[in-house]
């Protein structure tokens, strides 16, 4: 029954044509974007590089969201990363800086200027991570056999302009297919490695002397896998309602007053209320312990405490990172979300929440609620983010350790909801039930029924 169920919703999928054309589009552009990643950079050997290129380390993390291209030294080699990267830092820019607060109150036309600064950073931001790339990684694998400025400046432009059109593809992705275009992307190269690390552990299961205990393990293996998966969903989506009460407006219909809105509504503060912006805050600051560990200015000794807290499968590496987490889940919780902000919004449209008094009471009463489920959201963080250490030191290999947390899981889990939420909208808009029997995506605040908070 559960099964017709399920070809019955994807023949109402395929029948609607607009959500149909999308999906195809969306194939179809990801197919070209999985094709860049298999073409490599002119002038580097890729048999040195794959024999020289070793598992394990930040180089393995970095691997993770490109799909396997920066192992590679292929074109998309630094993939949509530099422009994720630019984008936080215009976006911590319009928190701290009054000229892009200024931007950011101008509506359409401000908006184009902050994304057009955001183009000109990932243009210096890709080229310098460029150079440093060909400089230190390839160059330090002696896999470059074309020497010279020539090579390195033809790279670098290959590499600026393959992640600018990593930025086109994504925003076409956005305007042509389904869900967001370079959320989209980042999460197909995080998938791209799922497939070869789930292979890996078939393989050590089913060969070698210990087979029989290890497919014991395996089983268990997977098992609390999809069990962490589910824990991450629920907190992924799990929410803090505050209700509010909207009054009710009298409107003119010709001869005859009618009485619109009013009624009860919800403001959803999410537990994970940050999302992966601390992970990433965290694990950028933790790539200096490494550059620190080799650098020829500092002693022997500070080299090598350096060395262990930039080793990620250290102790101390796992202790600083998830303190640096909660740490940032405050800090960018409280840069990103104002609830005098929101306080006063809601003064002014009318909406109050019941038992408060509107004004700073409201402001103290949502600061409040956030105080008490940031703390848990921060812890959930930094587990997920320690998690695949824990795997590892079980002895699940490590391409597969990397998918039982960290970014990689929270940004797979987020993207594929929030594609999930966007195929039911087209649903319920056709007339279709949607794709849970609720009519939506479960846990899920409608948009009709309450108010959203905008975070990442």
């Amino acid at each position: 029954m559960a099964k017709n169920n399920t070809i019955q919703k994807l023949k109402k999928i395929w029948d609607i044509e607009d959500l149909r054309t999308r999906i195809l589009n969306t194939i179809l552009f990801l197919l070209v974007y999985v094709a860049g990643t298999q073409i490599l950079l002119p002038g580097i050997d890729s048999k040195i590089l794959s024999r020289a290129t070793t598992e394990g380390g930040w180089t393995d993390l970095i691997n993770q969201f490109s799909g396997g291209a920066f192992s590679k030294a292929s074109i998309f080699a630094l993939g949509i990363m530099p422009y994720i990267t630019a984008s936080i830092v215009i976006q911590l820019l319009g928190m701290a800086v009054p000229q892009f607060q200024k931007l950011q109150k101008e509506g359409e036309s401000g908006r184009k200027k902050m994304q057009t600064y955001t183009k000109f950073l990932t243009i210096a931001v890709t080229a310098f991570q460029a150079y440093g790339y060909l400089n230190l990684y390839v160059g330090g694998k002696e896999a470059i056999v074309i020497d010279g400025f020539l090579f390195m400046f033809t790279s670098i432009c290959i590499m600026v302009s393959a992640t600018l059109f990593l930025m086109w593809l994504g925003e076409k992705i956005t305007e042509k297919g389904i869900g967001n275009g370079v959320s989209i992307l980042i999460t197909v190269g995080i998938l791209a490695r799922l497939p070869m690390a789930i292979m890996e552990e078939f393989k050590e299961a089913f060969t070698g002397d210990a087979a029989g205990g290890r497919t014991f393990f395996l089983i268990v293996e997977y098992l609390a896998w999809f069990f962490v998966v589910l824990f991450t969903i629920a907190i992924v989506k799990a929410v803090r309602k505050v209700p509010l009460e909207y009054p009710k407006q009298m409107v003119a219909g010709g001869a005859i007053n009618k009485v619109q809105g009013g009624g009860r509504r919800y403001l959803p503060l999410k537990i994970a209320m940050a999302g992966v912006m601390p992970i990433i805050f965290a694990q950028a600051i933790m790539f200096l312990p490494t550059g620190l560990a080799g650098s020829d200015f500092l002693g022997d000794g500070f080299k090598g405490i350096m060395a262990e807290i930039g080793d990620p499968n250290s102790v101390w590496y796992n202790i600083t990172t998830a303190v640096l987490i909660v740490v940032m889940t405050y800090f960018y919780t409280a840069m990103v979300v104002n609830p005098r902000q929101m306080a006063e919004d809601f003064k002014k449209q009318g909406a109050f929440i019941p038992g408060i008094k509107p004004g700073n009471d409201t402001a103290n009463y949502i600061d409040g609620i956030m105080s008490k489920i940031m703390f848990p959201g921060a812890l959930f963080l930094a587990l997920i983010a320690i998690l695949p250490v824990f795997a590892r030191m079980a002895n699940v290999n490590t391409g597969f350790s990397y998918f039982f947390g960290g970014t990689s899981l929270l940004i797979m889990v987020s993207v594929v909801l929030d594609t999930l939420q966007q195929v039911d909208g087209y649903l319920l808009m056709s007339h279709y039930d949607g794709l849970m029997k609720t009519g939506k995506v479960r846990g899920e605040s409608s948009l009709s029924e309450s108010s959203s908070v905008g975070m990442i």
